[in-house]
């Protein structure tokens, strides 16, 4: 999926099955009903969430769906500087949730801040240098919880995924992007150790691993 030149017919037949996949196997309706939700209702005011790196768009549009049924007043932002995937995500967009094409730095630049900043499967993408530094500006653009997640690499989930996920796979490249991410992301005391204070890292689920901090940001 990271090849400008893949097949643009099945990368969004992907982007369109993730929202599937990860309601299966990402642990974001428990990590809203523990963290989000908590945090929404606590700020007794309307709220702006960011999701850095949002692909195309599908854990946006759940959590907005949540929170709307909870009726919590938010505005969902989603970024992704890929054009693709953009494309794909405001497919999804409805009144309340807006995507934007801007990298975590620019979105610090422009002044933006937000109540919570999240990520799902963005870290296992970066280098040491890059994960460093999204990780201060996700800090920096938050005034409240920063949540990363993302898949936890080991032998059980690669052969788990590898069996699960070939009902699903057809005409996508969820098994061969995701088999990739499972041999590229990280254990839990492997992202603890890279990232450092003030990060702590749990594992809200089989498989998965939720980086968690408190954001920097002032109004």
């Amino acid at each position: 999926m990271d090849d400008p030149d893949c097949d643009p017919r099945t990368l969004a037949a992907t982007y369109r099955r993730f929202g599937l996949v990860n309601r299966l196997v990402s642990a974001w309706g428990h990590v809203y009903r523990t963290r989000v939700r908590p945090e929404l209702r606590a700020l007794g005011r309307p709220a702006r969430v960011l999701d850095l790196g949002c692909g195309g768009g599908d854990v946006v549009a759940r959590l907005a769906g949540l929170a709307a049924r909870d009726g919590l007043d938010v505005e969902w932002v989603g970024a992704d500087p890929d054009p693709r995937a953009l494309a794909a995500a405001r497919e999804r967009q409805r009144p309340g949730m807006r995507f934007v094409s801007q990298r975590s730095g620019e979105l610090l630049a422009a002044g933006e801040r937000f109540d919570i900043v999240l990520s799902n499967h963005v870290l296992h993408h970066l280098d040491a240098a890059a994960l460093d530094a999204f990780a201060a500006d996700s800090l920096a653009l938050s005034r409240g919880p920063v949540l990363h997640a993302d898949i936890a690499r080991g032998r059980l989930a690669y052969a788990l995924y590898a069996v699960g996920i070939a009902p699903l796979s057809s005409g996508t490249f969820l098994r061969v992007d995701g088999l990739r991410s499972i041999r590229r992301s990280y254990r839990s005391d492997e992202l603890a150790a890279e990232l450092g204070g003030p990060w702590r890292v749990e594992t809200p689920a089989p498989f998965r691993v939720l980086a968690v901090a408190r954001g920097r940001a002032r109004d």
